[in-house]
């Protein structure tokens, strides 16, 4: 399927069908799939989503409710609806949906919903509410095939046959022993190509990845894409069966990651909605600009110490805005290549001295080449050698520091547990305007005064 994007003819046909009886509403929300009613819903009121919500088959509402982004409040939605209606989206939803949704609610919200629904369905969504949001063991669905290593062929297609009937999709079939201890990994292709006699001991692959349920998910996601993995099973201190984590689930993991990152590198609080209002934004965002604008001052101090200089060569001053600007965008680049590795993976020494290497490499000879284009202009325009002599070593020292210090800020701020996204820009900004005003100030007084 190819992506939708919302356009206003699509907008305003579902508008008219609302303004029209349900029939009509129907024929209209039929030409839409559920996640592209879901991008639609962006667009509509409360109780625009409502009346689609309760108009929709239970299966399509529940596919809406689901596809949903959380800063939209599906939960809300599935609130606002009658308790027959909610039970029947809840319990058409996989585990790990439902927990997700379920999960956005308050408590005395969340037992009213689970003391409607069927109770099984309840037990397996309280199980998985009992962990952290951001593990494996929140991230799980409990749906999943498991047979036992005694069964033989037959009667493991049979039990196949039997668990797939509630569920939508399976990648890989999880094999057991008589304690619920996963022991191995199998897949259909491998059992309907066996002999009648063979056992599913036989064809288990005992050599399989895993993770215990209080991994964080970041993690998870690593082994996924590491291994080429459409599913991973979850397990206890006790090798246990719990549930499976699927690609699909992965693929949200990820977004959201990538999200939290930027908004962090930005210095946006990951709690600030994309879609929300311009109170929460300054709330959010408040806080880092007032911690620039402290470390903007000592910036400020640097100049100041230099005000002779300044009074005998203004000519300087046109420069050194240059000379800072061009070390915070490098800064930004050695950020964000860095945080994006400690990402992917934990820097181990070797790996942190070489990554440190790079950029100062990398540092030396994009400030040389950009030292001489300034250094040329000065001599062109200003008819000063030695002053391009002095931009020459300010632009190529500044952005040697730029890069050093976005390549070990992260790493150094990772290694003493605070997460490298959130203060890395606070502390490059500081380091590279300081040094940005102070190298060209200082070179100017000791060379051209």
């Amino acid at each position: 399927m190819q992506s939708f994007e919302i356009d206003k003819s699509d907008l305003l046909r579902v508008k008219a069908a609302l303004e029209s009886d349900d029939s009509t509403l129907q024929e209209v929300l039929q030409q839409y799939h559920s996640s592209e009613i879901a991008i639609i819903f962006e667009k509509l009121e409360p109780e625009e989503r409502e009346r689609i919500i309760n108009i929709l088959p239970t299966v399509e509402a529940s596919g809406v409710i689901s596809e949903m982004d959380e800063e939209h409040h599906p939960a809300e939605l599935l609130v606002s609806l009658t308790p027959e209606k909610r039970s029947e989206i809840v319990e058409e939803l996989d585990y790990d949906d439902a927990t997700d949704l379920i999960s956005q609610l308050d408590e005395e919200e969340q037992k009213e919903i689970l003391d409607e629904i069927d109770q099984e369905d309840a037990s397996n969504i309280r199980a998985l509410l009992s962990y952290d949001d951001d593990t494996a063991g929140g991230l799980m669905n409990t749906e999943l095939i498991k047979v036992n290593i005694s069964y033989s062929k037959n009667e493991a297609l049979e039990e196949i046959i039997q668990q797939s009937e509630e569920m939508e999709e399976f990648y890989t079939l999880y094999a057991v022993n008589d304690h619920n201890e996963l022991v191995g990994i199998l897949s259909i292709k491998d059992i309907i190509k066996a002999k009648k006699q063979v056992k599913v001991d036989e064809l288990v692959n005992k050599e399989f990845v895993y993770v215990k349920a209080d991994l964080d998910q970041e993690e998870v996601a690593k082994l996924i894409s590491q291994y080429n993995l459409t599913s991973i099973p979850v397990v206890n201190d006790t090798m246990q069966l719990l549930g499976r984590i699927t690609v699909d689930d992965i693929i949200d993991v990820l977004q959201e990651e990538n999200t939290e990152d930027i908004l962090k590198i930005s210095g946006v609080s990951e709690d600030e909605e994309l879609a929300g209002g311009w109170r929460d934004a300054v709330k959010s965002r408040l806080p880092w600009l007032v911690i620039n604008l402290a470390t903007a001052f000592l910036a400020a101090s640097v100049i100041r110490a230099y005000d002779n200089t300044l009074d005998k060569l203004p000519i300087i001053k046109a420069y050194i805005t240059i000379i800072a600007g061009m070390g915070g965008n490098a800064a930004t680049q050695a950020l964000a290549v860095t945080v994006r590795r400690i990402s992917l993976s934990n820097l181990n020494d070797r790996q942190a001295y070489v990554t440190v290497s790079k950029e100062f490499l990398v540092g030396l000879t994009n400030g040389a080449v950009n030292g001489i284009i300034v250094s040329m202009v000065a001599v062109w325009y200003d008819a000063n050698p030695l002053l391009g002599l002095v931009l020459f070593f300010a632009m190529t020292g500044n952005v040697i520091v730029a890069a050093l210090t976005g390549a070990t800020v992260p790493m150094l701020l990772k290694r003493l547990g605070i997460d490298p996204a959130v203060a890395s820009s606070i502390i490059i900004t500081t380091f590279t305007d300081c040094i940005g005003f102070l190298l060209p100030l200082w070179l100017a007084t000791k060379l051209l005064l």
